[in-house]
């Protein structure tokens, strides 16, 4: 049996279930206070007619004053109840919107950098924004708005049989004329609702790309250009919200009239019925209350079916992106890493990256780095030096040969050992936006201040972090935007100089620092290498001289290893980098 089309369309939102289970109870409290709200609305076209009918034909003061009194009885539950079905689902619509952000955001922070090969930063942060906020709306208003009008149109067309079923069947009959363009135009809100926010993210990706470059930008006087960039995004995300837009309004208004015109129909015949005698007053008071009530819920229910539409559009979004898999995972059942082992071995690895599938960039690569060897990685952009590093980190697998650490395959440890194992100094500088205290004890967060202090002098970053306006206290900036590339790159080492962990991978480590840091870093890195494996990436060989060994790459081979001195005689690419920084030949 399959789904009707209106399930159909709505189907996303089951996907919001497990999100609402937890709070099942303070749902069935929503619920049963929107019920309590309804009836009681419900209630009121009864006391009219009781007023109209008994109170007023009778002329008794006392049947008018007991009307009143039940009236504002009814007018206090209602108020109540609406209080507290108001409270309840706000308070839903927070949480679960709270959870499924949460939920999302340690989905995507555990998603290899595959994912974000092909998907840009700024997309994952519209999901995170602009569609959870479209699922708070639906579960925190519009969901309970639907219920609350669904039950009064159920209970008005019931309450308008009651008190004429010859009237009543009109107003049904027209309910076919009416629900047709709902579900007509509801498939084509739901098509535009889901067109509009990917439009919406595709902007809110180009501003966090440029805004992140915004240097760059303002270097190269592209301010005027990008912004005419983004304003073509931002007037595509608005035509695509028009067209919505356009969708919403012309189905409130075939409802609101194809409504309200059917109901002026039933109320002309129901006045020709008090004047013929079949209908009283006051139940025509009464038929008229009901028809607005549910005239209205009708009207509110299309209103918030388009509403329902783009929660649903924006739903599927997120669940895709909750339904993705990371291609690097720890295993179901991981080895735990031994104490002691013979080191790293990559054994005929090769890799290319997805986004460049037919362009090697490791290709056979053999090697063995024993405990406590110093090893420095050198050659010409491209060679494969950092992919080497990302393989060891386990951000991509290779896709041929096994990596090996403590004589355990990469692959069959758990992500977290495997990490806590390895420290890294990345070419680009990460900077978080906090204090220098908290950006070192990123590599260590239970580090106390005397711990931290000392990575920090240990890298030679103590003294430029003391003269900031609060020491250790300054706030870096977004990026570390209040820092010199110099000064980033040693709160980066610091961290994981904190982090002191048995394989140290430091890439282009000095590549930022002048002389004197450089000289600084260098007796520091040495202080750190001591007792632990070292690899080390350099462009700059004045680095790399004091290695127990020096690996010489190039499109993704190993095409040299050995000393300084020996490679200058055995390797011509080493040589021929040696001459254009140092002047050196293998003659001299």
């Amino acid at each position: 049996m399959t789904a009707s089309p209106v399930l159909r369309r709505i189907s996303p939102l089951w996907a919001l279930l497990p999100y609402l289970r937890p709070y099942r109870g303070l749902a069935l409290l929503a619920l049963m206070a929107l019920s309590v709200a309804a009836s009681a609305t419900l209630a009121l076209p009864v006391a009219f007619r009781f007023m109209i009918d008994r109170g007023f034909s009778q002329g008794s003061s006392g049947h008018i004053n007991t009307v009143f009194i039940a009236l504002f009885g009814v007018a206090a539950v209602l108020a109540i109840a609406t209080a507290a079905r108001f409270y309840l689902v706000s308070w839903l619509g927070e949480r679960v919107t709270s959870d499924l952000r949460s939920a999302i955001y340690r989905h995507v922070i555990h998603m290899s950098p595959v994912y974000f090969e092909t998907t840009q930063t700024g997309e994952v942060l519209s999901r995170l924004t602009t569609d959870t906020t479209l699922v708070q709306t639906v579960i925190g208003t519009s969901l309970s708005m639907g219920l609350r009008n669904l039950l009064l149109m159920t209970g008005g067309l019931v309450m308008l049989a009651i008190t004429s079923s010859s009237l009543t069947g009109y107003i049904i009959a027209t309910l076919v004329v009416v629900i047709l363009p709902i579900i007509l135009f509801g498939r084509r809100v739901r098509a535009l609702s889901r067109n509009s926010q990917d439009r919406i993210a595709d902007a809110s990706a180009m501003a966090g790309e440029i805004l992140n470059a915004i240097p760059t930008v303002q270097a190269f006087n592209q301010e005027g250009r990008e912004s005419r960039r983004f304003d073509g995004a931002v007037e595509h995300a608005f035509d695509s919200a028009l067209a919505r837009i356009r969708a919403r309004s012309l189905l409130t208004a075939v409802v609101i009239l194809l409504v309200f015109g059917a109901i002026v129909f039933v109320l002309w015949l129901g006045a020709h019925a008090v004047i013929d005698g079949t209908l009283t007053p006051g139940e025509l008071g009464q038929f008229i209350l009901y028809a607005v009530v549910t005239a209205g819920a009708i009207g509110a229910i299309a209103e918030v079916w388009g509403d329902i539409q783009r929660a649903a559009g924006a739903t599927e979004r997120l669940m895709e992106l909750l339904a993705l898999n990371t291609q690097v995972a720890s295993p179901a059942m991981p080895q735990p890493l031994p104490a002691t082992g013979d080191g790293l071995r990559l054994e005929n690895v090769s890799f290319s990256y997805p986004s460049h599938p037919d362009q090697p960039a490791l290709q056979g690569l053999n090697l063995h780095i024993r405990p406590g060897e110093r090893v420095a990685v050198v050659g010409p952009s491209g060679a494969g030096k950092s992919t080497l590093f990302q393989l060891l980190l386990r951000f991509y697998d290779p896709e041929q040969g096994q990596i090996k650490l403590q004589g355990v395959d990469l692959r069959a440890l758990s992500l977290s050992d495997l990490r806590q194992h390895l420290g890294i100094v990345l070419q680009d500088t990460i900077i978080f936006a906090g204090s220098a205290l908290e950006n070192i004890r990123y590599g260590r967060p239970d580090a106390s201040d005397s711990e931290v202090h000392a990575a920090a002098r240990e890298a030679a970053a103590e003294e430029f972090i003391l003269r900031l306006p609060q020491g250790y206290a300054s706030h870096l900036g977004e990026r570390g935007v209040r820092l010199s590339g110099g000064q980033r790159q040693r709160i980066a080492i610091a961290r994981a100089i904190l982090k002191n962990p048995p394989v140290l991978l430091l890439d282009e480590a000095t590549s930022a620092l002048d002389a004197e840091s450089e000289q600084l870093i260098q007796q520091a890195l040495e202080r750190a290498a001591k007792n632990r494996t070292t690899l080390l990436i350099a462009h700059r060989l004045a680095t790399v001289r004091q290695a127990d060994r020096i690996l010489v790459m190039d499109q993704g081979r190993i095409i040299a290893e050995g000393t300084h001195t020996a490679l200058l005689q055995s390797s011509p690419l080493y040589a021929r980098l040696a001459a254009l920084q140092f002047g050196v030949t293998a003659a001299e």
